[in-house]
């Protein structure tokens, strides 16, 4: 990391302002300090939000295992921490007979947990993730409070409601849209299962369905958000949150939360080796289950219409009852048939007109290896291609020039100026049907995409019948055009 600015302190911090920050460093030092490894790093992160010490081979591992989820604090890390404290609490205090005669454990449990779930908050560092997790379990807390049902739709739709009137943006996001496509086909996917149960089901036999009934519904649930935003779907994500969501669940984070209650007494040790093991777990699976050959498949960026439609169409299946509902996988259905179908840019430029791709019949090629690296990684990922930026430069697809780099575009002729060349007294409709330059440049006759151009549009896709689609116009609301 660098900066040519000096970094500047604006202000000491007041007297106990930084308490929360330097507990979390304690804590996550102390946690590494008796885990070593990754394991220490994933188990630090799991429980105080800090992942810095996790390695880039780790996270790449628990990206392409889908179960990056697990890392980040949000609703899943949140509920697990706030059941093991309410079932603990409610079932402990229950267990003596004084106390469970005369006041009602579960609410007692439920004002414990809000005030476990606050402290995390803090402690976490109250990401947009979290805060949108915290909000949910005060309403599910509430409920409990009140003598509501905690988990229903209500509940959820109160949550959706109270983070959109705080945080209106955060309807775009990709964590509000997973977790609420995940939280509303659970709570609707159960209802609709347990009515169908056999009532003399064994417990083992009913824990085992919900598992993987749970993990099948999630991950059907998430996976068009997930693959629209992250151009990319894990052939085996269900089979691994399979075998490491229910450690999470019932080691890693019960014993965080025992050792957080051990520390003060310096008896933390058993409970931090028994997270290690089950962190050592989730790591091993995560790393197993990447290494498989198309263990990641790139999923190409879906039409703008797309969500917007399978989301009204799941929602309508989720609300209506009877062989109604059946209706709202229509134009779900329609939707992800053309998004099967979509087609990418021919041409893309890059807003300084130093790198262009050109789409070929191995995917993108790329004009060049190395510069422009954020907006190749855009371009690639979007196209739903895996690869990096100089494999896709050593695709076919530009001809190296003395004037730069040549491409054929449909049946027109195209170049990529080097920025080496001078163009003054050159007519640049001479050199090619499509002339690409970082600088200022003019023809007649020809299409001619300059800074001049790109200063106004952005980066721009340009189809096989030359026409140009800019990123972005002037003509905005709150800028328009004089």
């Amino acid at each position: 990391r660098s900066t040519r600015t000096p970094v500047l302190l604006w202000e000491d911090p007041a007297l106990g302002e930084q308490w929360i920050g330097q507990l979390r460093s304690a804590l996550t030092a102390g946690i590494q300090a008796e885990i070593p490894g990754d394991a220490g790093a994933f188990a630090a992160g799991a429980m105080t939000g800090d992942r810095s010490g996790l390695s880039l081979a780790a996270v790449q591992a628990l990206r392409d295992s889908s179960l990056a989820h697990l890392l980040a604090i949000s609703g899943m890390n949140l509920a697990f921490l706030i059941g093991f404290v309410f079932s603990l609490l409610r079932h402990g205090l229950s267990l003596v007979p004084f106390v469970a005669l005369r006041i009602d454990t579960r609410k007692v449990a439920a004002v414990v947990s809000l005030g476990v779930a606050s402290f995390y908050l803090l402690l976490s560092g109250a990401n947009v993730a979290t805060e949108r997790a915290f909000i949910m379990v005060l309403v599910m807390l509430g409920a409990v409070l009140l003598d509501r049902r905690a988990l229903t739709l209500r509940a959820v739709s109160l949550a959706g409601l109270i983070l959109l009137l705080w945080q209106p943006e955060a309807l775009l996001a990709p964590g509000f849209q997973m977790s609420f496509a995940a939280t509303i086909a659970l709570i609707a996917g159960f209802d609709a299962i347990n009515a169908r149960l056999p009532a003399k089901l064994s417990r083992w036999r009913r824990e085992g369905l919900v598992l993987v009934v749970s993990s099948l519904i999630g991950g059907m649930a998430t996976a068009p958000f997930a693959a629209a935003h992250f151009n990319r779907f894990t052939d085996y994500g269900f089979v691994a949150n399979l075998l490491t969501v229910p450690v999470m669940g019932a080691v890693v984070m019960p014993a965080g939360a025992v050792a957080a209650l051990l520390a003060p007494l310096g008896l933390a040790g058993p409970a931090l080796w028994v997270m290690g093991k089950g962190a050592e777990w989730i790591l091993y699976v995560a790393g197993y289950v990447a290494s498989i050959e198309g263990a990641v498949t790139g999923i190409a960026a879906p039409p703008v219409w797309v969500l917007p439609v399978v989301t009204l169409g799941l929602l309508w299946a989720v609300l209506w009852r009877g062989v109604t509902r059946v209706a709202g996988l229509a134009p779900v259905a329609l939707a992800l048939l053309v998004w099967t179908q979509v087609e990418r840019p021919a041409l893309l430029v890059a807003a300084d007109g130093r790198l262009a791709g050109i789409m070929g019949p191995e995917g993108r090629a790329l004009s060049k290896a190395k510069g422009g690296g954020f907006a190749a990684k855009t371009w690639l990922e979007n196209d739903g291609d895996l690869a990096g930026q100089d494999m896709a430069a050593a695709r076919a697809g530009f001809r190296v020039d003395p004037m730069g780099q040549r491409f054929t575009l449909g049946n027109a002729r195209g170049i990529v100026l080097s920025p080496k060349v001078d163009i003054a007294g050159l007519d640049l409709c001479e050199l090619a049907d499509v002339v690409v330059l970082s600088g200022m440049g003019t023809g007649e006759g020809c299409l001619v995409i300059d800074s001049t151009m790109l200063s106004e549009t952005g980066a721009v896709a340009v189809s096989r019948d030359l026409r140009v689609l800019p990123t972005h116009s002037g003509n905005r609301l709150w800028s328009p055009r004089q």
